[in-house]
C-alpha cells in the first residue's frame, strides 16, 4: 500500500498511542510514535512529518510547550498539529488553536472524523509546501539577475527552475538563454580587444623601432658599420 502521508503520533499512554497507531496504518499512513514532549521534538528535529497528533497532558514537556517550541521553529511551523486530548475545556482549545494548532479533537477520538481532519490538513501541508517552493524558486531567479549584475551567475544554478513547465519554468530558460548570450558576446569582445591590444603593441614596437632608425645618431652609426665591413672585406 502506498503511504498516504507521514504521521507522528505524541501521547504518553502507551494504550492511546497504539491504537492511535494501528488506526493509522490501516488507513495507508506511516506512523512513528513519541511517548513524551521531548522525545516528539528530538524526533520532529531528525525527520520530516506531515502532519502531527498531539496530545496535552504528558511528563517533561506538554503539549503547549511542544506546540510553542514547534511554531518558533522555521523548519516545523508548518507542520499541521491535530491536538487530541481528553481536556475538552473551551480555554484549552482555544488556547491551542491560538498557538497556532490545526485542529482538535477530543477522546475518545472518532475514526471517521479523525480522516476527515487528517485528510484536510494534510491536503493544505501539500498546497503550503507547493507554495514554498515556489516563492523558493522565485527567489532563485532573483539572486540569478543579481549575480548575473555582479557577474558571477553560473546558468546552471538555474536548472531547478528551468524544468518547471509552467510560466516561471519558461521564465528561467530565457533567462539563461539571455544570460548564455550575454556571456558569449562578452567572450567575444574579450577576444576582439585582447587582438587589438596584440596589434596596438605592435604598433608601438614598430613606432618605437621608427624613432630609433630616424635619428642621425643611428644613421652614423650605421654608416661606422658599412666602413668597418668595407675594411675588413679588403
Amino acid at each position: 500500500m502506498t503511504s498516504t502521508g507521514n504521521i507522528l503520533v505524541v501521547d504518553d499512554d502507551l494504550l492511546n498511542r497504539l491504537v492511535l497507531s494501528t488506526n493509522l496504518q490501516e488507513q495507508g499512513y506511516d506512523v512513528a510514535m513519541a511517548e513524551n514532549g521531548r522525545q516528539a521534538l528530538e524526533m520532529l528535529g531528525s525527520q520530516p512529518f506531515d502532519v502531527v497528533l498531539l496530545d496535552l497532558v504528558m511528563p517533561e514537556l506538554d503539549g503547549f510547550q511542544v506546540l510553542e517550541q514547534m511554531k518558533h521553529d522555521s523548519a516545523q511551523r508548518e507542520i499541521p498539529v491535530i491536538v487530541i486530548s481528553a481536556l475538552d475545556e473551551m480555554e484549552s482549545i482555544l488556547r491551542c488553536i491560538e498557538m497556532g494548532a490545526t485542529d482538535y479533537l477530543p477522546k475518545p477520538f472518532d475514526a471517521a472524523l479523525l480522516r476527515a481532519r487528517l485528510n484536510a490538513s494534510l491536503a493544505n501541508k501539500r498546497l503550503r509546501d507547493i507554495e514554498l517552493e515556489y516563492l523558493e524558486q522565485v527567489n532563485r531567479v532573483m539572486q540569478a539577475a543579481a549575480a548575473v549584475e555582479s557577474g558571477t551567475f553560473e546558468c546552471d544554478s538555474l536548472n531547478p527552475v528551468a524544468a518547471r513547465g509552467d510560466a516561471l519554468g519558461q521564465l528561467a530558460r530565457v533567462f539563461q538563454n539571455m544570460a548564455r548570450q550575454v556571456y558569449a558576446r562578452e567572450q567575444s569582445l574579450r577576444q576582439q580587444v585582447q587582438e587589438l591590444q596584440i596589434e596596438i603593441d605592435e604598433v608601438k614596437k614598430a613606432r618605437q623601432v621608427a624613432e630609433i632608425t630616424e635619428t642621425e645618431y643611428f644613421r652614423d652609426l650605421c654608416a661606422r658599420a658599412q666602413r668597418l665591413r668595407q675594411r675588413n672585406g679588403k
